[in-house]
């Protein structure tokens, strides 16, 4: 699990075009941004997406209780970083009233531990970097869609032996 914000404001990176015609990328010069929460889910690479305006221990709380009614019936172990929005009493209330719910914390300074960071890397790559999108709330439809739409296949079981020890049945 892990969250970003989305602005309006184009990133670029390279790409190809006609020779001697130059490229444009849309700058806006607003801050105008939004924020997601995603969560990968290793074994369907399927990703549960969800907009918030400000990333704070009440959406976190908020987007858990997702999360849990979106997979009543099983355990969830989450892997996560060491955001601010991660603590608080919100936060603690929501893993007391749920112990099906664990998580794993990742070290300081460690996003490429995250597969969910590699989620946000590639959903970038195809939707908001170089966009000719006008408006916020366009561009973050197309970002949630790719999310939703997409399959992430992750290696992150594979690199830490989950597949040995519990095969996928066929």
């Amino acid at each position: 699990m892990d969250e970003a914000s989305l602005y309006l404001q184009a990133t670029t990176m390279a790409v190809w075009g006609p020779r001697g015609q130059p490229l444009t990328v849309r700058c806006d010069p607003s801050r105008a941004k939004t924020s997601f929460y995603g969560a990968l889910n290793l074994k369907t690479g399927q990703v549960r997406a969800q907009e918030v305006e400000h990333m704070t221990a009440e959406a976190t709380a908020s987007y858990l209780e997702t999360l849990l009614e979106a997979y009543p019936q099983v355990p969830l172990l989450l892997l996560w970083d060491r955001a601010p929005w991660h603590r608080g009493k919100k936060i603690r209330e929501v893993l007391a009233a749920h112990p099906r719910l664990e998580l794993v914390v990742f070290p300081t300074a460690a996003p490429d531990l995250n597969p969910q960071e590699h989620v946000w890397k590639a959903t970038r790559r195809a939707v908001s970097h170089n966009h000719i999108e006008r408006r916020l709330p366009g561009l973050a439809k197309r970002f949630k869609e790719h999310l939703t739409s997409t399959t992430f296949r992750s290696s992150f079981l594979d690199q830490y032996g989950w597949n040995l020890v519990c095969p996928r049945s066929t």
